[in-house]
């Protein structure tokens, strides 16, 4: 439990954050209820991102990283995947099942090895954008202006990256017929 200040009060009350306390916490807001050290002696909560201080770049996981860094959809296609535009990784993976011919492996292949290359490049170009925002915090003197710039920087790439992504769902329709396309819905259970 924590106490705020009557200046704090009232500038959550103007930001219109307030949300309703509790009889014991409007006691401890108004100096009332539990002394100073009981509060000293409650442990606090431990934060859902404890442990994560320890991260070389504290907003990606190692995961996230190795995603990134191997080109991975990073779940950035589901807007084309979930609407029934399949993509090559997956494509790929269910060949087999949707009887591609030779000659669709192959332009799938293509697509897949360009997306890949393109998302490798701008994935290093992300998590550059990230380490240099975590390395602003770390350092300290952030101004506003800085950390603005930092942040167009990261949305400027997770945008590009995304496009890449997306993009080549948009191209494997041409390169397959109705029924494959209906067969690979299936297969990944988006068939309703």
């Amino acid at each position: 439990m924590f106490i705020l200040s009557r200046q704090a009060r009232t500038a959550l009350i103007v930001l219109g954050l307030t949300v309703p306390l509790s009889a014991q916490s409007q006691e401890s807001a108004h100096g009332h209820g539990q002394r100073q050290s009981d509060h000293a002696n409650a442990a606090a909560p431990a934060s859902p991102y404890a442990g994560q201080q320890d991260r070389s770049i504290k907003s990606l996981s190692a995961d996230d990283i190795s995603e990134l860094q191997k080109g991975g959809g990073w779940g950035m296609a589901k807007a084309a995947e979930l609407n029934g535009i399949p993509g090559p990784a997956h494509l790929l993976e269910l060949s087999d099942d949707i009887s591609l011919s030779a000659d669709q492996k192959a332009a799938i292949v293509a697509l897949y090895e360009q997306m890949k290359m393109d998302a490798i490049k701008e994935g290093a170009n992300l998590i550059a954008a990230e380490r240099a925002l975590d390395d602003a915090f770390k350092v300290g003197g952030l101004t506003e202006p800085v950390l603005k710039a930092l942040l167009q920087a990261i949305a400027d790439r997770q945008s590009r990256l995304r496009f890449i992504h997306l993009a080549t769902h948009l191209k494997t329709p041409a390169i397959l017929s109705p029924a494959q396309i209906e067969r690979y819905n299936k297969l990944r259970g988006y068939d309703g």
